[in-house]
């Protein structure tokens, strides 16, 4: 199996879907407890529900295969905290978003085994961030890095009460331009349909906080969505009915970005 699959687009963004995998080898399954083997802190259907707007914006896109449990591309290589005394998960995460274990007693995976995913895993999708970023601002000068993640609503071991809708993270401002962070409240500020924040709970991952580099042409937002927004959380399937209007904001937030940058 492919770590990743890409499309290639000639507009100036890249999409990025670190946690959309859910494929956990069965060697590694068989060391996690029954609840884990199947993945339940995957991003689900994110690519079904960037995958029209991609090709609508002739963007690229990357889409891990493997799941987080594997190895999170979202983490640093040396797995220091991205949110110092608050709850999270690592790079090869032990817990679960519930706070239960990912592994059985005594299976947890070794700091060998850890190096041993990053290599196989976490590499690969980075060369492939870092090959495409360099090709759209070469071929465009700037470029806007897009990073997709969803979540549930509600998370007790990682936040109080209901996460908002549209969670929008630049690093405090840090992984853009001014500009293009105030397109984005802009736009989030001219509706009323979902309820928002930006630099909340989640102010972005590893990918936004590394390759944002605005000064160097290279603009990376986060957006962390709650899952409710697209989806039946009960049964993990996708609505239609409620994708619909979560797309069309998300397509109207990029295009902001884009406009901006």
């Amino acid at each position: 199996m492919n770590v990743f699959r890409l499309r290639r687009g000639r507009s100036p963004l890249l999409i990025s879907l670190p946690h959309d995998g859910s494929f956990i080898p069965e060697e590694l399954a068989q060391s996690m407890v029954p609840s884990a083997r199947t993945a339940p802190d995957t991003d689900w259907w994110v690519s079904q529900l960037y995958g029209p707007i991609a090709e609508a914006l002739d963007a690229s896109l990357i889409v891990p295969s493997y799941s987080r449990y594997v190895v999170d591309l979202n983490r640093p290589p040396d797995d220091t905290s991205l949110y110092p005394g608050q709850n999270t998960t690592g790079l090869c995460p032990t817990v679960q978003f519930s706070g239960e274990p990912v592994y059985l007693p005594s299976h947890e995976p070794s700091p060998g085994a850890i190096q041993e995913r990053v290599q196989r895993y976490w590499q690969p999708y980075h060369e492939a961030l870092r090959d495409e970023i360099a090709r759209l601002r070469g071929r465009h000068g700037r470029m806007l890095l897009w990073e997709g993640h969803s979540i549930v609503s509600t998370a007790p071991y990682l936040f109080d009460g209901e996460l908002p809708a549209f969670n929008l993270g630049t690093v405090s401002g840090s992984s853009c331009r001014a500009t293009t962070q105030a397109a984005l409240v802009e736009a989030l500020e001219g509706q009323d349909r979902f309820t928002w924040v930006a630099n909340g709970r989640f102010k972005g991952g590893y990918i936004t906080r590394h390759y944002g580099k605005p000064g160097d042409g290279v603009e990376a937002v986060q957006l962390e969505m709650a899952q409710s927004c697209y989806m039946d959380e009960r049964s993990g399937s996708w609505d239609s009915e409620r994708a619909a209007p979560a797309m069309t904001m998300v397509d109207t937030l990029i295009r902001a970005a884009l406009s901006a940058a």
